[in-house]
């Protein structure tokens, strides 16, 4: 007998720690931008610190500030307890061998320097393994620099989860022994291409992740119809990329300016509560 579940593409004006409001149903997976704390040098060696990008024009309105206020006071504990609360529980049923569990995980972007500081913060909220994954880019927003040092052309991120391997999902088929069907599926390697985003998605966010990279994600690690979060999903990508692969997406922005352009432009479907026959 088929039944219709709505699919739900929800973003909400506050704090994640404020989540109980909402009725959120548990995530398979959470992904997010964690604030860079780099305070007013964000734009440090992006051309944006000048007017036009020119440093003849002087400089810009972007000069000396920071990407977001909550750049200053964004709380690392509480996002990880955040995540602990929210993440499905572990899937303890047995797996045949060469198979992940169904078990949720995190992934977290994040500049390179901050890379430890999340582990040992992870650690301290259950989550004690990780995969660290590299995205490489064609170009570098470090271009003033550019005749003085090597520039940056790459984003990290790690993966974070408990005590099983996460949901993996790699194309692989099985028969009906539940053995691998040899030809199907493909190796997912630790690095990533970052595509960039066309015309069509809005640039609303300085640190918004492309759409086609975080679905390159929702995609290996959730099915259709799981629940996707983003507790600090700034432009609303994330939502963007998992309501498109249909998968429930939930997230929270504090900023208001970020809020109202991520809901009016970003996440301005035709029709926000999709229908599937399951």
């Amino acid at each position: 007998m088929e039944r219709e579940s709505k699919l739900k593409c929800e973003i909400y004006r506050d704090s994640m720690q404020n989540y109980k409001k909402y009725a959120i149903p548990p995530a398979q997976l959470i992904i997010a931008d964690v604030p860079y704390n780099v305070g007013n040098n964000f734009y440090g060696s992006n051309p944006m610190w000048y007017k036009g990008g020119d440093n003849k024009n002087g400089e810009s309105k972007f000069a000396g500030k920071a990407a977001f206020n909550s750049d200053f006071n964004f709380n690392l504990y509480e996002y990880f307890h955040f995540c602990s609360k929210m993440l499905r529980k572990e899937d303890k049923r047995p797996v045949q061998r060469g198979r992940s569990s169904n078990s949720p995980c995190m992934i977290v972007f994040c500049s390179f320097e901050q890379i430890q500081t999340l582990i040992k913060a992870a650690e301290k909220h259950g989550f004690i393994h990780y995969i660290p994954l590299v995205f490489c880019k064609n170009y570098s927003p470090q271009v003033l620099k550019a005749n003085m040092r090597i520039v940056g052309a790459t984003e990290y991120a790690l993966i974070l989860y408990r005590d099983r391997l996460p949901k993996f999902r790699n194309g692989a088929k099985y028969d009906e022994d539940g053995k691998t069907i040899r030809g199907t599926g493909h190796m997912i390697f630790n690095w990533f291409t970052w595509k960039k985003d066309g015309k069509e998605i809005p640039k609303i966010h300085p640190a918004q992740k492309p759409v086609e990279v975080l679905k390159d994600l929702i995609k290996v690690f959730t099915d259709p119809g799981d629940v996707v979060i983003d507790p600090c999903c700034g432009s609303g990508s994330t939502l963007r990329a998992a309501h498109e692969l249909g998968r429930n997406a939930f997230g929270f922005e504090i900023d208001r300016i970020f809020y109202n352009r991520a809901k009016d432009e970003m996440l301005n479907f035709d029709n926000t509560q999709m229908v599937l026959t399951l």
